[in-house]
């Protein structure tokens, strides 16, 4: 761990030993730790990058007042998991077909779950998942008929429930130290999380512009708690993140059903399981006050509490288990962290790169996911021995099988 002082005066604290970080985060989180609502510093993991509104892989606790820029807009995005009792000798020799299964069963890319179809805003979606969508939607009316910018997002949320949607969100079949098969998967909230979190960026912005606060960055825009815009968007980000979950577990399930259409062998899947957010906020205890902890691209790692942090498409990810370190605010990274932007990485690799990058993985190989390719990522191993003091490795999976947007 590195002690860092910011330029702002506020405290960092960091875990990248052998990773760093770019000027450019590095200016963002000054900014960030000399907020004087931060609670003792701000901890950075061994992914961090520059992040629209926060730096990705940075832990940000607070006192009397949120930052809906620093959740972000992909609200409650974060990781699912589950061992099947499938061993790699269990898989066909091609696995064009499971990954053939499982596109058609996760609707992904820039599609929903259905058009209107005839049962007008609930579209297409399967009868098995309606009473598990229904109370979610319902706990939202309320807030969109006070906030009449997020009831047409609500209105549409039920067609994506269940959908994996694009950039570096996946479902993959992957293979662990003992060749025992996975499912694991990546998404969020969707369109109607995207839209929270921009409405309420925008409204923390016109608060400060109305109480003439001025901010090194205006994405650092607040809500005070006890105000009625605090209230507001607590109660949208803790739904988003609920919708996010169970985004998750109906992925999960469909991409399970499509593994055994797909594996004649029949299976079960309930030997472990892993869920867990890596954009969300909580209300934790630390270093003895009760605080709001944002974690914009970080984990949860309290001590014997259970992680994922994936690679690449082409590189290892790894089941975690929390070793509850005290001065992360016992978190830990989400993942490899962009090594570049995504335009620098289209500019930078050929195909042909991508396709020696991913070798031995059914996997996309075209133009489209150029900017996932596993070269624009930081390296998974020297990320992950940076933050030794925080995790401790569980499990380490390797995918054979990676459905991207």
């Amino acid at each position: 761990m590195q002690i860092i002082q910011g330029n702002k005066g506020g405290l960092i604290k960091a875990w990248i030993d052998g990773v760093g970080v770019e000027a450019q985060a590095r200016a963002q989180l000054d900014n960030i730790a000399a907020m004087p609502f931060v609670h003792k510093h701000v901890a950075i993991m061994p992914d961090v990058h520059w992040g629209m509104g926060a730096t990705v892989g940075s832990v940000i606790p607070t006192k009397g007042a949120i930052i809906p820029a620093a959740v972000g807009v992909d609200i409650g995005c974060g990781m699912m998991a589950h061992r099947t009792s499938l061993n790699a000798s269990d898989l066909p020799d091609s696995l064009a077909g499971i990954r053939s299964a499982i596109e058609a069963a996760v609707p992904h890319g820039r599609t929903n779950n259905g058009g209107p179809g005839d049962r007008g805003a609930w579209g297409s979606v399967p009868d098995a998942n309606v009473d598990r969508i229904r109370p979610h939607v319902e706990a939202l009316k309320g807030l969109a008929e006070k906030h009449p910018k997020i009831a047409q997002a609500s209105e549409r949320a039920p067609t994506h429930a269940g959908t994996l949607g694009t950039g570096n969100h996946f479902v993959e079949i992957c293979l662990d130290e003992e060749e025992r098969v996975w499912v694991m998967l990546h998404s969020g909230s969707r369109g109607i999380g995207n839209k929270i979190g921009t409405y309420f960026i925008e409204k923390a912005k016109a608060e400060m512009r109305r109480w003439y606060i001025n901010l090194p960055d205006e994405d650092l825009a607040y809500f005070p708690e006890g105000s009625g815009l605090f209230d507001d968007y607590w109660e949208a980000v803790g739904w988003a993140q609920g919708w996010a979950r169970l985004n998750r577990e109906l992925m999960m399930d469909a991409a399970m059903a499509a593994l055994s259409k797909a594996v004649p062998k029949p299976f079960t899947t309930d030997c472990e399981a892993v869920n867990c957010h890596h954009n969300y906020v909580t209300r934790e205890a630390h270093f003895g006050d009760n605080v709001l902890v944002t974690r914009k691209g970080a984990v949860s790692a309290k001590e014997g509490e259970m992680g994922i942090i994936p690679g690449s498409m082409g590189a290892k990810s790894f089941i975690v288990r929390g070793k509850g370190n005290r001065d992360s605010f016992c978190s830990c990274s989400h993942g490899a962290g962009r090594a570049m932007s995504r335009n620098e990485a289209k500019k930078r690799f050929t195909l042909a790169d991508h396709a020696a990058a991913t070798a031995g993985v059914e996997c996309r190989k075209d133009e489209g996911v150029i900017d996932e390719t596993p070269a624009a990522y930081k390296d998974i191993d020297a990320v992950m021995a940076a933050q030794a003091d925080l995790v401790e490795v569980m499990h380490t999976l390797k995918q054979v099988v990676c459905v991207k947007g």
